[in-house]
């Protein structure tokens, strides 16, 4: 227990949070029936989680340092597990949004602990052999969500996605408590908690801005006004982190190509490799009729491509430059993504299975190695800030991601469709349309939709792939995929 214990306390969270962020896609129809949510509501379910994710990930990361890494990963488990409790009660869409938001706060104090822990217990092969470990439940978290997520839709119902969280959270609480030590970073750290607020109002305007046009309008009032709010957030952001004596991101990093490279790829990625999701699975479950479980498992070609080639990647691939992987899986991103879009009104799923492989064989290249290419563009001190600042992206890329290509999404339904209808069917509520409106124009105008999607999903991808090929030129390799963020996170945070 005592050796492999803390692994296992670890694993546990990661496997929790990083479930979260994908068990949902194949409950939102159902979700949206139960609770009478509109498109907008949809979004905030995902996007709320994914954002308090990416807006608090490097101030909790700081502030654990201070407070205690141990201390403040069990207050995220706990916190995680009663926002949990929230989700599965809620009664209306509000509540559930706002409940993901929290759930997403917690999530950001124990993803920020993860790997400093992990680090402060273990050393040498150990340490490798635990990293190789968190890493694999890494990736199967991501992989089971869809499939999970859709057993307990089909089964005792979408709330149970988020009950399931609280039997884990208890063992991974007692377990964490019982055999993790606690641990700190170096002393005369101050936590940069300006810095923090400052970074969550430029993430939240921005990506409040980006829906907010989707049923609004680009031009909208309100939608210029939440864009300058993030502009401005931005603003006072970038003077905080240039006065502060201990700033969360080193603004300077960003002169250094290669780590803008990867911060842009990082961002791109998420977005592009799954922003889409989320309405293809609505697609599925409300045009073309399929069942949770059923959607999900569509969703697995993706999944099961990405463990393949990260798997076998890891061993064929050592030694490949960073830039070759990372930039090379975005442009199979883009191509995937590219190959999606060939639906119409008389599609099925299967059209959709090369581009889910191709997205899944370049995000099989992308997620093991993004994090080491970030360390490799740093300096050795700014390992730890490096590594959080990579996660922070990749986030908020899945939270652009969701807001963007729904507003994609939608425009272009609004070309065969009323405003009204056009939303109302991306939000799930075909059935309610279905007297009004022939079942070949619901199907084209969805089509039509996720075309677009998919398509400017395939550009941002694209354009990034590009990128890091052009940028991410660094003269000593990236480390280990697996094991070196992790160590490096953990002894030089920050």
């Amino acid at each position: 227990m005592r050796t492999w214990g803390p692994l296992t306390a670890v694993c546990l969270g990661t496997f929790m949070l990083l479930l979260d962020v994908t068990i949902a896609v194949v409950a939102l129809p159902d979700m949206a029936r139960a609770l009478h949510a509109s498109l907008s509501d949809l979004q905030w379910v995902m996007d709320g989680y994914a954002l308090a994710l990416a807006a608090l990930l490097l101030g909790l990361g700081a502030a654990a340092d201070v407070l205690g890494r141990r201390r403040v990963h069990v207050a995220g488990v706990v916190l995680f597990a009663v926002a949990s409790l929230l989700c599965g009660l809620a009664s209306g869409p509000g509540m559930l949004v706002a409940a993901r938001g929290v759930q997403g706060i917690g999530a950001a104090a124990m993803f920020a602990t993860t790997l400093p822990l992990l680090g402060s217990v273990y050393q040498g092969r150990r340490r490798s052999a635990a990293l190789g470990v968190w890493g694999a439940v890494s990736g199967a978290a991501a992989a089971v969500g869809p499939v999970l997520g859709g057993l307990l839709t089909d089964g005792p119902g979408w709330r149970w996605i988020f009950f399931v969280n609280l039997p884990v959270s208890v063992v991974a609480v007692w377990l964490t408590l019982r055999v993790v030590p606690e641990s700190r970073g170096p002393r005369g750290r101050r936590i940069d908690w300006a810095g923090t607020v400052a970074f969550a109002g430029f993430a939240g305007a921005l990506t409040y801005g980006a829906v907010r046009a989707g049923s609004e309008g680009w031009a909208e009032a309100g939608t210029l006004v939440s864009f300058a709010a993030a502009a401005g957030a931005l603003g006072c952001f970038v003077l905080i982190e240039r006065r502060t004596a201990d700033p969360l991101l080193d603004l300077s990093l960003f002169r250094k190509p290669a780590f803008l490279g990867v911060m842009v790829g990082a961002l791109a990625f998420n977005a592009a490799a799954f922003g889409v999701m989320p309405y293809l699975s609505i697609w599925l479950q409300t045009l073309l009729g399929m069942s949770p479980v059923r959607g999900g498992l569509v969703f697995l070609w993706l999944s099961a491509a990405s463990f393949v080639v990260a798997a076998v990647g890891g061993r064929l691939l050592h030694g490949v430059p960073s830039r070759l992987t990372i930039g090379g899986g975005l442009l199979l991103i883009g191509s995937g993504l590219f190959c999606q879009a060939v639906l119409d009104a008389g599609a099925t799923a299967t059209a959709l299975i090369p581009g889910l492989i191709l997205v899944g064989v370049g995000t099989g290249l992308v997620a093991p190695g993004i994090a080491g290419a970030a360390l490799a563009a740093v300096p050795l001190e700014r390992a730890g800030m490096a590594g959080g600042a990579v996660n922070t992206f990749r986030q908020l890329g899945y939270a652009l991601g969701i807001a963007v290509f729904g507003t994609v999404l939608t425009s272009r339904m609004q070309n065969a469709l009323p405003r009204d209808a056009a939303h109302t069917l991306a939000g799930g509520g075909a059935g309610a349309l279905r007297g009004t409106l022939s079942e070949h124009a619901l199907r084209a105008a969805f089509a039509s939709g996720l075309d677009a999607a998919s398509v400017a999903a395939g550009v941002t991808a694209t354009a990034a792939g590009a990128l890091v090929l052009v940028l991410v030129r660094t003269p000593r390799p990236a480390p280990d995929a697996a094991g070196a963020p992790a160590q490096e996170v953990a002894a030089h945070r920050g």
